[in-house]
C-alpha cells in the first residue's frame, strides 16, 4: 500500500518527534509498505529512514521551488524522487498518490497538505482516501474548527478524518480502512 506521510521539518534526530516518526516509518517499512514523504529532514527524513532501514521502498517528493529556497536536496534515505516544479504540484502528487494518508504534528505546511487533501475529497476530485492525523493537538485544532464552522462543513466529510496518538492506533486504523 502506498502511504504518504505529512510532517515537519523541524524535529531534529535527537527529538521524540524525530524519533516517532522513524518508528512509524520502521513498523509501515516492515509491513512492506511504500512511504511517499515530501522528501527533506525532520519527520520526512525520519519517516524514510525508518522505512529505509526496514526493507520499505520509500518515495521522495521534491521540488523546484523548495530547493531554490532551503538550497538542500532530498535525504539519504529516499530511494526514488519524484521531482515537481512547485510547492502545489509537490502537494497534489503527494495526496494523489496515496491510499491513506498520515499527518505528524507540523506547522502551515503540514495545515495546508491536510486541508487541501480533505477539500479535493469534499469535492470528489479523488477518490476518499483515509487520513490519520496524529497527536492531541490535530484533534483539538480540528475538534474546535468542527464546532465553530460545523454549519458550513458537510458531516459526510468528516468522515474521512481519523484520529490516533500511537503507531499501534495508526496501524489499526490503517488496516481496518483496508478492510472496508
Amino acid at each position: 500500500m502506498k502511504i504518504t506521510i505529512f510532517g515537519g521539518s523541524s524535529p531534529l534526530p535527537d527529538s521524540i518527534e524525530y524519533q516517532f516518526a522513524y518508528d512509524l516509518g520502521a513498523a509501515l517499512g516492515r509491513d512492506g509498505h511504500t512511504i511517499l514523504t515530501g522528501g527533506y529532514m525532520g519527520t520526512m527524513e525520519a519517516s524514510s529512514r525508518g522505512a529505509a532501514e526496514t526493507g520499505g521502498h520509500v518515495i521522495g517528493i521534491t521540488c523546484e521551488e523548495i530547493e531554490r529556497w532551503r538550497k538542500k536536496n532530498h535525504n539519504p534515505w529516499v530511494k526514488e524522487e519524484w521531482k515537481q516544479v512547485t510547492l502545489q504540484d509537490r502537494m497534489i502528487k503527494l495526496i494523489d498518490s496515496c491510499e491513506v494518508a498520515i499527518a505528524l504534528p507540523g506547522g502551515p505546511g503540514t495545515l495546508a497538505e491536510i486541508v487541501l487533501m480533505w477539500n479535493r475529497i469534499q469535492i470528489e476530485a479523488i477518490p476518499p482516501v483515509p487520513m490519520i492525523l496524529v497527536g492531541k493537538e490535530w484533534k483539538n485544532v480540528f475538534t474546535m474548527f468542527f464546532q465553530e464552522l460545523e454549519t458550513y462543513i458537510p458531516s459526510s466529510s468528516i468522515q474521512n478524518i481519523q484520529f490516533a496518538i500511537t503507531i499501534d492506533e495508526i496501524i489499526s486504523l490503517i488496516y481496518q480502512n483496508n478492510q472496508n
